[in-house]
């Protein structure tokens, strides 16, 4: 099984995060042992400094580079890789991909209508390049600017209704996808533990994310297992 993890700025990770795709990893790990991959185009984190996905200090050095592969990005959602992911699912041979975009998107891009065309998109590149691949999305999971901005909350939950109407429209047993559940009580308030800054998570959060795609995977697949990180 090939996971691939698409995201934006959440996914790829600061230079000195562990990543919640450590957290999977290291689930993985300890369900899949031996019977699983990591697949992408990059392996790097985001370094402010250079204002480039130029940096490789991961908070674990441990974490072995052939699980650091990802094909995430500061700054890019749906827009951005509904255009490239055929070709990094055909390269690659992804089999599994665990989705969390969408923030930035509305942030700075798109609607909520433009997004979901795009997530629409999103998928038929994927599917061509893979007709049966498997997808987890996440929803939007609206960051610190949401509670002062209530065009920009409202344009998240309405791009999660949304979201949940393209899974129910386009699943498929070929292909099958899932609407991973968000993590409980998810507050993006920086004083809280899921954040360190009101949108990208702290290394509690980080476990939160990645037992969103766990559970959805375990319980409708029966892929893995339980998420026992936290």
């Amino acid at each position: 099984m090939r996971f691939l993890f698409v995201g934006d700025s959440m996914t790829i990770g600061h230079a000195g995060d562990f990543t919640w795709r450590h957290r999977m990893w290291q689930h993985l790990e300890s369900t899949l042992p031996g019977r699983y991959a990591i697949t992408g185009p990059r392996t790097e984190l985001y370094d402010a400094g250079a204002d480039a996905a130029v940096s490789t200090a991961y908070a674990d050095d441990g974490f072995p580079a052939g699980a650091r592969r990802h094909l995430a990005g500061w700054g890019e959602g749906w827009l951005h890789m509904a255009p490239v992911i055929g070709e990094a699912v055909a390269a690659h041979r992804a089999q599994v991909l665990l989705v969390s975009l969408g923030l930035i998107d509305l942030g700075f891009y798109t609607n909520s209508e433009q997004t979901a065309a795009n997530v629409r998109a999103f998928v038929a590149g994927a599917r061509a390049a893979e007709p049966h691949v498997r997808m987890v999305l996440l929803p939007v999971l609206p960051n610190v600017r949401a509670r002062g901005d209530a065009p920009f909350a409202a344009e998240c939950e309405r791009f999660n209704e949304l979201l949940a109407k393209t899974v129910a429209d386009l699943d498929s047993p070929s292909s099958p996808l899932l609407l991973a559940s968000p993590p409980e009580g998810w507050d993006a308030d920086p004083g809280r533990p899921d954040t360190y800054d009101g949108t990208h998570p702290s290394p509690y959060g980080e476990h939160r994310l990645a037992a969103a795609y766990a559970t959805a995977m375990h319980q409708a697949w029966g892929l893995g297992g339980p998420y026992t990180g936290l």
